[in-house]
């Protein structure tokens, strides 16, 4: 069968705002990814295993209350600007502009009200499910109006494909990406420590007590952010003190611009 996008009620926000789940499903039906127009969150990737062994790899809630009221960013598109922004402030074109501190004394992941508490405009094309959310100027006290769209699509190779557009009307900060949480043996699993990681970067960026970095590009050789090599996260998380495990920004290795292997 070919690829398809199906769609249900998946509940309502705490403000009333009705709220859709998708299930993209590839031809073969191996891969199925759920996913809600509420933050564009993946609500579940169910994928087989080597052995043939079908599991939800993604952490998620099963309901519009958890997602709500327990959520840790699962999932989630963030934006505009994942990750921290320094004592809650940036300057741009000679004017500071001092954001929500949501992560003190820091603002994380676009502020109180952040993409991922969105209900996202949605579209089914083809194979492909569309979404898209205009983000108004000055909401979360970010200059310029910005429109961002978000396709999401499943392959017969067992890929999920996020790709991100966005158009500003103003020059405004802008770091978008998805929040999703994984546990390669199921999210039902246990823990982490039996995962092996490895990731592609010969650098990484020291953090102070605050998880801002330092400004230091630190090499990894010798370092327990060495992952280029497979890794047992057992054996390596216990020896990452601050971020209480890895936390750190990652700095591949150049590719003298062809796309290669960055992490698996």
């Amino acid at each position: 069968m070919p690829s398809e996008v199906t769609q249900e009620p998946f509940g309502h926000t705490q403000d009333g705002k009705s709220v859709t789940r998708f299930t993209l499903r590839n031809s073969s039906g191996q891969l199925v990814v759920r996913i809600l127009d509420y933050g564009g969150v993946i609500n579940e990737i169910n994928v087989p295993d080597l052995h043939g062994n079908v599991a939800d790899v993604t952490l998620g809630c099963d309901d519009m209350e958890g997602y709500e009221t327990r959520s840790r960013f699962f999932g989630a598109l963030i934006g505009r600007v994942a990750n921290r922004i320094a004592g809650g402030q940036f300057t741009l074109d000679g004017k500071t502009y001092t954001l929500c501190v949501n992560n003190w004394p820091n603002s994380l992941h676009g502020g109180q009200v952040g993409f991922d508490k969105k209900v996202w405009t949605s579209r089914v094309e083809g194979d492909s499910l569309v979404l898209t959310y205009v983000s108004p100027d000055g909401e979360e006290n970010y200059p310029g109006e910005v429109t961002t769209k978000v396709v999401y699509r499943v392959t017969d190779d067992n890929e999920l494909s996020i790709e991100y557009e966005a158009t500003t009307t103003k020059p405004t900060p802008l770091n978008l990406t998805n929040h999703a949480y994984f546990n390669l043996a199921g999210h039902d699993s246990g823990t982490l420590a039996d995962n092996v990681v490895t990731i592609a970067a010969d650098s990484y960026l020291p953090i102070d007590d605050t998880s801002i970095p330092t400004g230091e590009v630190r090499p990894v050789d010798g370092t327990e952010y060495d992952l280029r090599r497979p890794v047992r996260l057992g054996d390596r998380m216990h020896k990452v003190r601050k971020g209480k495990g890895f936390d750190h920004n990652f700095c591949l290795a150049p590719s003298d611009g062809k796309v290669r292997l960055a992490a698996r």
